[in-house]
């Protein structure tokens, strides 16, 4: 892997992040009646893996 190639998926990684923190912080700004009707507290009712698993950051993928 080039310098080029690393840089780019780490930047594709922090990007994919960043949208999904803005978008779960819109969607927890709503009201909770919009939230239920969404179903969003049933999306997260299983336990999440860490954002950013040991190694992503160092190309252990």
């Amino acid at each position: 892997m080039s310098i080029l190639s690393t840089i780019g998926r780490i930047a594709a990684e922090y990007s994919a992040a960043r949208s999904r923190y803005l978008t779960e912080r819109q969607v927890r700004s709503l009201p909770a009646e919009i939230q239920k009707d969404i179903g969003w507290p049933d999306a997260y009712a299983t336990p999440r893996t860490p954002r950013f698993q040991s190694g992503s950051w160092a190309g252990d993928k």
